[in-house]
């Protein structure tokens, strides 16, 4: 019953069941997204989630799809909103025209989220501080990103439960990466500047990503 949920960077969101994705081997290439799903021309996959079922009634109505976007717009959603696939796909939020999705995560109700920007900061609030809302809503601010540099914008966010053991690594462009603790992150509201993770410098080069992994991952 596993449901791929993927979403485009204008907002949308299209359905596959996992095993209506042709399989290859290892070094197979794989098929065009665009011969599985409806997407528009100009518009590109950005980010995915898995779904064990659509239709647990107490699993999609506990669970939520949380979205974010390069300026650092947050929007929680039930699962339950996106449990009748259709074969244009939905919208899954409003979004400007000089903005986009950049990632999206499946959450319990009480996780940790935590978000990071170009210019090396991190922000990490509960996301209790997002109420849900119906899939065309625009959302709400995640984190405010640097107003006197135009470049600077969201690279990801992650979610982890509060009695997590994981840390949170980021990856800079020149290859730099750096773990630390979750309560290196002190839990503020969201919207705020966040605090610093990395020092960005020439060396480091802006930061690219932002995971969480422990001892056991490679």
């Amino acid at each position: 019953h596993n449901y791929m949920l993927f979403f485009t960077e204008k907002g949308k969101c299209f359905w596959l069941r996992v095993f209506s994705i042709p399989e290859g081997t290892k070094t197979s290439k794989g098929r065009a997204i665009q011969n599985l799903i409806n997407l528009e021309p100009d518009d590109k996959v950005k980010a995915f989630i898995n779904v064990p079922t659509l239709s647990d009634e107490e699993f999609i109505n506990n669970n939520f799809v949380i979205l974010v976007t390069k300026k650092g717009i947050i929007k929680k959603t039930t699962l339950e909103a996106y449990s009748r696939p259709r074969q244009n796909g939905v919208n899954a939020i409003s979004i400007n025209e000089d903005d986009q999705v950049i990632e999206v995560l499946l959450t319990s109700g009480n996780d940790e989220i935590l978000m990071a920007n170009r210019n090396g900061r991190a922000i990490r609030f509960n996301e209790q501080k997002v109420r849900a809302m119906g899939r065309t809503a625009t959302g709400v601010r995640g984190m405010t990103l640097d107003e006197d540099d135009p470049t600077d914008e969201i690279v990801g966010m992650i979610n982890v439960s509060p009695d997590s053991k994981d840390n949170i690594l980021v990856v800079s462009e020149l290859g730099y990466g750096k773990r630390s603790d979750l309560e290196d992150y002190r839990i503020t509201n969201r919207g705020g500047k966040g605090v610093k993770t990395i020092n960005i410098t020439e060396k480091t080069g802006k930061l690219v990503a932002i995971k969480n992994v422990n001892d056991d991952n490679d």
